[in-house]
């Protein structure tokens, strides 16, 4: 296993300390978990560039790695619904996402094609994080810019399930 498929399996390793962090009522607990998401989400930046760059891109990392940034951020949300820091609808809508491409991966998968993660998926999977982050944080004051954040972060979700639907639309018609 190379290095870039181990910090994907690192990254889905730490979402469970992610959640117990989050769960624990000591008020520092939400910064260790703040720091195990900051970490985990760095890992994807990581992964994705040493692949790139060292010519180590596998069927599993283009498998396991978008996996990976789904069970993180949807944990993530599920945690932040739990606190009534986010609201549900959105959490709805991010979760379906995630499950349709999924769906479209499996089909694709069943007929041998490995479909990559898009700009649009990744620049989904970056605003996810980055609102994450930014309501752990929870600084006073900042309310609007995490209602902002979330609006961003749900419309680039909704506009990456179109375009992925738009550009793999052949996959559903080439069923086995």
């Amino acid at each position: 296993m190379n290095l870039p498929n181990k910090l994907t399996c690192l990254r889905m390793a730490m979402i469970p300390f992610f959640v117990v962090f989050m769960y624990l009522p000591q008020s520092w607990a939400r910064y260790v978990a703040l720091a195990i998401f900051v970490v985990a989400s760095l890992t994807d930046t990581a992964d994705g560039y040493i692949a790139r760059k060292y010519n180590l891109v596998t069927d599993f990392g283009k498998f396991m790695d978008p996996l990976a940034d789904k069970l993180l951020v949807c944990s993530a949300l599920i945690c932040l619904i739990d606190t009534r820091e986010i609201p549900a609808y959105v959490v709805l809508i991010i979760i379906a996402r995630e499950f349709i491409i999924s769906g479209f991966r499996l089909v694709a998968a069943d007929n041998g094609i490995v479909i990559a993660a898009s700009w649009w998926g990744k620049t989904k999977t970056v605003s996810q994080m980055v609102m994450i982050v930014v309501i752990l944080l929870n600084i006073n004051g900042w309310r609007i810019f995490e209602l902002v954040l979330i609006a961003v972060a749900t419309a680039l979700t909704v506009i990456s399930l179109c375009d992925y639907i738009i550009k793999n639309k052949e996959v559903l018609g080439k069923q086995k």
